[in-house]
């Protein structure tokens, strides 16, 4: 298994065994001089990794193998994973720095939630299957039980308060699966955008749904749409939140601030990024 990277006969394999591990091995790898650390998984394991090398030198590649994808679609890495593996190991390949976010200290690369986003990620964790049929199922559900929360949000000196079903803090555009929260969002631009969902009966929250994979949500009087490098949100109580995807118990204060650059990924080289954050790997 060792060459399981094309052209990278000096790869090494290694399977993680519960929460928490991948990083612990990504860790290991940036120790032991590795130049790329590769995640062949969804989300949440992409996110483990990304702790263990954000601030770094280190290069993540995505194999994407998840349920939703939501980066690496973004980001054009290919579905097909000897095809994604190829990439991974191209001495060639481009390398390009982008944003992060952390909530509460919570690293998140794709995105964070809370309200209803982070209740469909605790149910859909609870599911046998994965997949997007799963996912609108653990959406139904949710939906169903979810109450509205008001909140107040700060955007630098701006504060207002919002009667939210979801809010959703983007640094692509997308949950996944071609879902777009965030048209227009970029993960090199130094900043987030925050889309607050407000309370929506069933069928007016399926028409946004389906909305969502048709890309026209950008102009729906259902969101709220704010942009910055740092926001606070204010519940009433304590309550869950996600960071791509993995549940968290937090407090009634969300503290979310973006980190510019600092992470550096493994892309085609026609992916949506700004060239003047372009690093061409010298193997």
């Amino acid at each position: 298994m060792r060459d399981f990277i094309a052209g990278q006969p000096d790869a090494r394999l290694l399977v993680t065994d519960g929460p928490g591990h991948a990083t612990d091995l990504a860790r290991e790898a940036v120790a032991a001089g590795c130049e790329r650390v590769v995640a062949v998984g969804g989300d949440g394991t992409m996110n483990e990794v990304a702790q263990a090398l954000v601030g770094g030198p280190v290069a993540l590649a995505l194999v994407p193998c998840g349920s939703g994808n939501g980066l690496a679609r973004y980001l054009g890495i290919p579905g097909s994973p000897i095809s994604a593996l190829k990439l991974a190991g191209d001495a060639r390949a481009r390398i390009s720095s982008i944003d992060t976010g952390a909530a509460n200290g919570r690293l998140f690369v794709n995105l964070m939630g809370l309200g209803f986003d982070a209740e469909i990620s605790r149910r859909f964790h609870t599911l046998p299957g994965r997949g997007l049929s799963g996912y609108v199922g653990a959406g139904y559900a949710a939906f169903c039980g979810q109450p509205n929360e008001r909140c107040v949000i700060e955007n630098g000196p701006d504060r207002q308060t919002v009667e939210i079903l979801l809010i959703t803090v983007a640094n692509s555009d997308q949950y996944g699966h071609g879902a777009i929260i965030a048209p227009g969002a970029r993960v090199d631009d130094g900043l987030l955008d925050l889309v607050a969902v407000k309370p929506v009966g069933l069928i007016r929250g399926s028409v946004l749904a389906a909305r969502m994979f048709l890309g026209g949500i950008r102009h729906s009087s259902s969101i709220k749409r704010l942009r910055g490098a740092r926001f606070v949100i204010e519940r009433k109580a304590p309550g869950l939140i996600h960071t791509d995807g993995e549940c968290h118990s937090e407090g009634a204060t969300v503290e979310i601030a973006v980190q510019p650059g600092s992470l550096r990924v493994v892309v085609p080289a026609d992916a949506p990024l700004r060239l003047t954050q372009e690093a061409l790997y010298a193997g």
